[in-house]
């Protein structure tokens, strides 16, 4: 009986140009974790083996984790199941934390999304959304989106993408392409370790970073300014309204 409820539970839906994997969310009638894990691994085995196979070799796939923990080692699993048949995990969109530093830390694009939307307006008073840490390089065609502030240590390689709604820390050196503030907050900035030729977004406002603005021996931050986007020495920058 369980295991007929997990294979119901796990969602394949065939996209155009991507599979999208959704994975059951906890509740409280869900076992121990090693049990959990176990029979979501044979629930998306048996699931992929019902599939009508049409898509091409490496079809990309989103997988969507709800509030599920899993780790480097369970992705990486996960990963494995869907290279036998011929697809190739590249996105991982999860409400945890833990989750979204280690798909981030495989290599996979990650969006951390709220764990489930408010049923009221938001008070004046309400957290923040925690900040979002990473400690690695982000390989091009790697796409980060967090609904927070992201605080990255390590490098923005040519053709990475990071998105924040707030602040974004890089402590590394910024080769592709930073955008903060994506939901339109023009308070928010980017600091920048070391600058390399690059793409700056803050809310609508957009910035080439060239050849000649990189690396000037020093932390920088990038904000709006009534002159667009601006690069500042980070030592005594001071927000301003």
């Amino acid at each position: 009986m369980s295991a007929d409820t997990s294979l119901a539970s796990v969602q394949i839906q065939l996209q155009d140009s991507f599979l999208r994997l959704v994975l059951p969310t906890i509740t409280a009638e869900t076992p121990d974790q090693a049990q959990s894990w176990l029979d979501l691994e044979q629930a998306l085995k048996n699931q992929l083996r019902l599939q009508d196979k049409t898509w091409a070799k490496n079809h990309p796939v989103h997988l969507v984790t709800h509030d599920r923990l899993l780790d480097t080692r369970q992705l990486q699993a996960i990963a494995d199941i869907l290279q036998d048949v011929d697809l190739d995990l590249q996105w991982v969109e999860t409400q945890r934390r833990q989750t979204a530093v280690a798909a981030a830390s495989a290599g996979y694009c990650v969006e951390q999304s709220l764990a489930r939307p408010p049923l009221v307006a938001a008070e004046k008073s309400a957290k923040p959304i925690p900040p979002l840490l990473l400690k690695n390089t982000l390989r091009s065609g790697v796409i980060i989106r967090h609904g927070g502030d992201v605080i990255l240590f390590g490098d923005v390689n040519p053709g990475s993408e990071i998105i924040a709604e707030g602040d974004i820390l890089i402590w590394g050196t910024l080769r592709g392409t930073a955008h903060a503030g994506v939901m339109g907050n023009q308070d928010a900035v980017i600091m920048i370790l070391r600058l390399a030729p690059s793409q700056i977004r803050i809310a609508d406002v957009v910035a080439r970073v060239s050849s000649d603005n990189v690396d000037q021996g020093q932390p920088e931050v990038a904000h709006i300014t009534a002159e667009g986007i601006r690069l500042s020495p980070a030592r005594g920058f001071k927000r301003t309204k």
